[in-house]
């Protein structure tokens, strides 16, 4: 899950917890509207969709039955989650998406093995750095796992007439690079609540397949955000994402609490993209 953090100004105990799905549903709308005459669209678009919509499906067992973190009382917050756990997501990810096409298999173990590894040395944030050396066996078995499934499904695709073409290693990359963005923009509104999200770099957004550019994100009024450049098909998209206003476990009693999270109606955020 994802528990954005608490606002500046307050706002009482209550905090706004996405599950992987909502987060995925956000960055998938990104990818649909991705494109303009500076910026080439994703492409082969089915596939990338479907793998965009469920990078993190890894999540879906965890996140309907949940485990409490003893420090705030809410769910585990993404990478505070136990290595145990993390890890089995990382892998199951890409199990979902090979069993609906390899390109999106491939794609998405890219995607679960990059989070370890600095995305490839595109970011410089290395999930591997907080695994604790007594659980760093259950992410290096996982990693390896990982690069033989990503040998395995290029053989497959190398094979197939309809999809040998999508291995050039630079289209690769290119569609590797949208998925970060997409990811890591839908992170930036998911993380932070709306009066406390300032000025962001997006590195490494690509053009094309030979081009990447750096996209500023800045507000600029209240939920409305500008980029620069300016990446989607037209100005003054309005995009929402869903989420439950959680209160802490504060009587030990997980189950009430379950029953409580289950009743919660849920809640939307929204926000507007201008150019600028």
């Amino acid at each position: 899950m994802i528990i954005q953090a608490p606002a500046a100004q307050g706002g009482g105990n209550a905090r706004f917890v996405m599950r992987m799905i909502e987060h995925t549903t956000l960055a998938g709308r990104f990818a649909r509207v991705f494109g303009n005459t500076q910026f080439e669209p994703v492409r082969p678009r089915d596939v990338m969709l479907y793998m965009i919509d469920n990078h993190d499906r890894g999540w879906t067992a965890f996140d309907a039955a949940p485990e409490i973190d003893p420090a705030t009382g809410l769910p585990w917050n993404l990478v505070e989650t136990p290595a145990e756990r993390i890890v089995a997501t990382s892998a199951g990810s890409p199990d979902f998406n090979e069993r609906h096409h390899a390109y999106a298999g491939l794609l998405s173990s890219m995607h679960s093995w990059g989070l370890y590894n600095g995305r490839y040395g595109l970011s410089d944030k290395v999930l591997i750095d907080s695994i604790g050396p007594e659980d760093r066996h259950l992410a290096d078995r996982m990693l390896a796992g990982e690069l033989e499934r990503q040998a395995r499904l290029r053989t497959c695709l190398l094979e197939d007439p309809a999809t040998v073409a999508w291995l050039d290693e630079a289209t690769i990359l290119q569609n590797y690079k949208q998925l970060q963005f997409f990811d890591t923009l839908a992170l930036y509104f998911n993380r932070v609540p709306e009066g406390d999200r300032t000025e962001a770099l997006f590195p490494h957004v690509p053009r094309s397949r030979d081009q990447d550019v750096t996209i500023t994100v800045r507000p600029v009024a209240a939920a409305t955000y500008a980029l620069s450049p300016f990446p989607f098909e037209r100005e003054g998209l309005h995009f929402e994402f869903e989420g439950r206003w959680i209160e802490p476990v504060t009587d030990g009693d997980l189950a009430g609490w379950m029953r409580r999270l289950a009743a919660t109606p849920v809640a939307s955020q929204a926000f507007t993209l201008v150019a600028g």
